[in-house]
């Protein structure tokens, strides 16, 4: 074979050669461009499925502030500083069914509250715990929150000066509120001394 011929075909095999390698290339390649394709799709499904997330808990937080804690009260329809409680518990997340039973006293005894702390009104939670007088919304809260053991409700005896739905002026005068017991007892829930306790 000459000498020129054998260039010649070591010259095509080189070619060849060349050709197939960049192919190799080409197809290496190939799969990066996919899976960066295929991270950019779940980058954006992520960030559909964290938008709609969003949304669905602005949806939520638009709502809850709307969804009152439904109590039924009795009451006589002539006691004036029983509405007036009534406003500053709804103005605190809840809302009210009201009642004007014939013997308010018969309704309180039916629920188990001894005549020593009864006040003027009554109010009960679907759960069937019971709020007597003018407590606080914000203990009527922190019970239904945390409902100690055996325990039926709260309640503030009588009608204290200053109690939230009996402000006279300035007047304050201190009171208890206390945790009514289901073997018809009761204990100290809340001491209140000073006026910026009950808010």
């Amino acid at each position: 074979m000459s000498t020129q011929k054998f260039l010649a075909i070591a010259a095509y095999c080189s070619f060849l050669l060349v050709m197939a390698c960049s192919e190799q290339v080409g197809e290496s390649s190939a799969p990066p461009s996919t899976s960066t394709s295929t991270s950019t799709s779940t980058s954006t499904s992520t960030s559909t499925s964290t938008s709609k997330t969003t949304t669905e808990l602005a949806k939520l937080a638009a709502v809850s502030p709307d969804a009152a804690i439904l109590m039924d009260i009795y009451k006589s329809p002539s006691c004036g500083c029983c509405g007036e409680w009534v406003d500053h518990v709804e103005q605190r997340g809840f809302s009210f069914k009201t009642h004007h039973p014939a013997d308010l006293n018969l309704v309180k005894t039916e629920l188990g509250i001894a005549p020593q702390y009864r006040s003027c009104h009554t109010a009960v939670t679907a759960q069937g715990f019971v709020f007597e007088g003018h407590v606080p919304a914000r203990y009527i809260q922190q019970f239904i929150a945390s409902p100690p053991k055996d325990a039926i409700g709260l309640a503030v005896p009588e009608m204290p000066i200053g109690s939230p739905g009996m402000e006279m002026n300035n007047r304050f005068e201190p009171y208890q509120v206390l945790l009514l017991k289901s073997d018809g007892s009761a204990e100290l829930y809340a001491d209140i001394t000073d006026p910026t306790q009950q808010y």
